[in-house]
């Protein structure tokens, strides 16, 4: 209970700022978010053609920067993977036409895959063999990654017309099936790989030196042997694989289609939904969804009470500090 219990506080806590504040900017603060829940989960399509659709690749990418950071990799870079997997899932899926349905959606996310697995290589080179923090390059990357997208909706995938700074549609039999509404297969995938990823470290040796390496590096290096550089670059590697799945979910999935800004931000957003969740796999699914739901009910408090919608970043932004300077005061007291 006390593990989840700086999470709450600092959700609940931030709720009750947000609150102050509108009615400190002269909004009617219940209505405003009475909205913002109507928004997220006012009825079943707004639950799960918005909130939980917005929540698939929060809760992908958040495992992808989990992961990261339970194992000691600061990978600041899953915005630059995710770009990465969509440009390469596009790429696959306008050329996946002549495949049959299962095998062209296996193809796409698997490019998509690759894609993020190399662009997350380069920090781990880097890193390995020079000794460069990866905090640093992977954020820069993002900013390579945002370019290269641009730079491809205006030259090489750009749609066969040339009137539009975006790709042609994917093939339709890339398409992640449909389970209700607008939510798509992409969502199980997420739930699956929370099963996979909490299995891995709760249940095998590997997990364990992955956990090892990021909880007490020295320590594991001298006492248990473990090969903490190593393991910090599989985690790279590994954590831009699931990024670059996550772009990958999101162009078969919702837009069918590279274009520019394709990304709100999801990788930025997907660290705050890691440290919501104590970077533990299961509790992603509902930091994600938790998020997923701001995201979703911003636009109805915009619609219904005038708030404007960037408040959720806001709110996004105090619950990292809150759950930070919660987690810091914890283990100087622990």
């Amino acid at each position: 209970m006390r593990r989840w219990g700086i999470p709450l506080l600092a959700l609940a806590g931030t709720l009750l700022l947000l609150a102050a504040g509108l009615a400190a900017a002269g909004y009617d603060a219940p209505a405003a978010l009475a909205a913002m829940g109507r928004g997220a989960f006012g009825s079943p399509y707004a639950f799960f053609s918005q909130t939980l659709l917005r929540a698939t690749p929060l809760i992908l990418l958040g495992l992808a920067v989990a992961f990261a950071f339970r194992s000691g990799a600061l990978n600041i870079g899953a915005e630059g993977q995710f770009c990465a997997g969509a440009i390469a899932a596009t790429w696959a899926g306008v050329h996946a036409a002549s495949l049959p349905p299962a095998v062209a959606v296996c193809w796409v996310l698997g490019v998509g895959c690759c894609a993020g697995m190399a662009w997350g290589a380069l920090p781990a080179v880097l890193r390995v063999r020079f000794g460069v923090l990866e905090v640093i390059t992977t954020l820069l990357l993002n900013f390579v990654a945002e370019a290269l997208v641009s730079w491809m909706v205006t030259g090489p995938l750009q749609e066969t017309r040339r009137a539009y700074p975006q790709s042609d549609p994917i093939a339709e039999v890339a398409h992640l099936p449909l389970l209700t509404g607008r939510l798509h297969l992409g969502f199980l995938i997420a739930l699956l790989l929370v099963g996979l990823l909490w299995a891995f470290f709760a249940r095998t040796r590997l997990g364990f030196e992955f956990r090892a390496a990021g909880a007490g590096p020295k320590a594991a290096e001298m006492v248990g042997r473990i090969p903490v550089l190593r393991r910090v670059a599989q985690a790279l590697l590994v954590s831009g694989a699931i990024a670059g799945l996550a772009g990958a979910v999101e162009v078969s999935g919702v837009s069918y289609a590279l274009f520019q800004n394709l990304s709100p931000g999801y990788g930025f957003t997907a660290i705050a939904v890691a440290l919501l969740a104590r970077l533990d796999p299961r509790a992603v699914v509902l930091s994600g969804i938790l998020f997923g739901a701001l995201e979703a009910g911003a636009a109805g408090m915009q619609r219904d009470a005038g708030v404007p919608s960037v408040v959720v970043y806001l709110i996004e932004g105090v619950v990292i500090i809150a759950v930070l300077l919660a987690g810091r005061r914890a283990r100087r007291e622990g």
